[in-house]
């Protein structure tokens, strides 16, 4: 790396000892510095609106909004900023998800800081970068990569398609761009094999999302 080039990183871990640790790590390196910390996905949002660091070091499992989504909606909003998740959870549901939604890397909490500068310094490059065994768990489910959980924000987009809203509304209301509601909406008819509004909508009140969608905010 450049002798002077400063590597700008957000940790988002919602235990605090988690983040001193990696930033006590990361400081030890004079081409990174931590920008600062986030214990929520919300938070980490926030932060990087103000502070824009290069790199997010985002966990998973956080309060009021988790690293998934918050990964998704990084990518919607602030494609400048790349995620790499850190995480204790080697489940290829979290990796696909994870992906999906737009992390440049995975890498497991049991690593050494070395390896986490190594990660950081690839996606700050643009490229990518998995922890030993990442790859090996998501090439043996390849054909699987669409499948999975809805995301929050899925959730809240299929609440708004059922509720009659157009693609070019739901954009306005989320703002977000149309082709990303439009790729949302394969992504969820895809995940549950459903093709119709009307089959959407039957989903959604089955399985309880019209009541809890409607308490979700767009951030």
């Amino acid at each position: 790396m450049e002798d002077n080039l400063k590597i700008r990183v957000l940790i988002a871990d919602d235990h605090p000892l988690v983040m001193d640790g990696i930033q006590s790590c990361l400081d030890l390196y004079p081409h990174i510095e931590v920008v600062a910390q986030a214990k929520t996905g919300k938070e980490a949002l926030e932060k990087a609106r103000t502070l824009s660091p290069d790199i997010v070091l985002m966990d998973i499992n956080m309060p009021e909004l988790n690293g998934l989504d918050a990964t998704e909606i990084f990518q919607e909003n602030n494609k400048e900023i790349k995620v790499l998740i850190l995480s204790m959870h080697d489940n290829r549901e979290y990796i696909s998800s994870a992906l999906r939604n737009g992390a440049r890397g995975y890498v497991l909490k049991d690593v050494s800081s070395k390896e986490i500068v190594t990660a950081i310094e690839a996606v700050y490059r643009g490229g990518t970068y998995f922890s030993s065994g990442i790859s090996e768990i998501l090439m043996a489910h390849e054909d699987d990569s669409t499948s999975g959980p809805l995301t929050t924000r899925e959730q809240t987009i299929l609440l708004l398609l059922t509720e009659g809203n157009s693609n070019k509304h739901i954009a306005r209301h989320l703002d977000i761009s149309v082709r990303t509601v439009e790729t949302h909406r394969r992504n969820i008819k895809r995940k549950l094999n459903i093709s119709s509004t009307a089959g959407l909508t039957k989903y959604a009140i089955e399985n309880g999302l019209v009541k809890s969608a409607k308490q979700m905010k767009p951030y």
